[in-house]
Parts: structure tokens; C-alpha cells; sequence
């Protein structure tokens, strides 16, 4: 490859990189967290998710659903956490 050719490119690879970078700067991430808590309202067995998740919306979760090796009904809830990126 001449040395013309190599230079024309690493300039497109820098112009590239170089938009990428100014198109992130000032965007936001937004990461959800999921808080996972056992149900108090939720009695015996938990069998069937669907009724662990009414309970769970009764309580002020945003769902819910049976763990089956220990047949708890767990909720969850997403706890949203941001950050700018620079």
C-alpha cells in the first residue's frame, strides 16, 4: 500500500472516530436497577407468578414472581439511576 493510501485512510478512520465522540458527548445513560424484596402480603406456596405479582402491585412494587427452588413470592421494583456521560 503507498503511503498516499494509508494516509487518505487513518485521515477517514480520525474524521470517524472524531464524530462518534462529539455525538456521545452530553448523553445520558440511563441504568435500571432491579430491588428484588419478598412479598409480605403473600401467604403459603407461591405457585402461580400471576397472583405473586397482584400482591406485589397491592404493596407498591411494579411486579412480582414465585422463586420455585425456595416457592417465595418475590417483588421488584426498578430503582432508575443516571449518569452523564463527558
Amino acid at each position: 500500500m503507498e503511503p498516499s493510501r494509508k494516509l487518505s485512510s487513518s485521515a477517514i478512520v480520525l474524521v470517524l472516530l472524531l464524530v462518534v465522540a462529539t455525538e456521545m458527548m452530553g448523553m445520558v445513560v440511563v441504568q435500571a436497577r432491579v430491588r428484588e424484596k419478598p412479598s409480605s402480603h403473600f401467604k403459603g406456596l407461591c405457585l402461580q407468578s400471576q397472583y405473586c405479582t397482584n400482591k406485589c402491585m397491592l404493596e407498591g412494587y411494579m411486579g412480582g414472581k414465585c422463586k420455585y427452588l425456595t416457592r417465595r413470592c418475590i417483588c421488584s421494583m426498578e430503582c432508575a439511576t443516571t449518569s452523564t456521560v463527558a
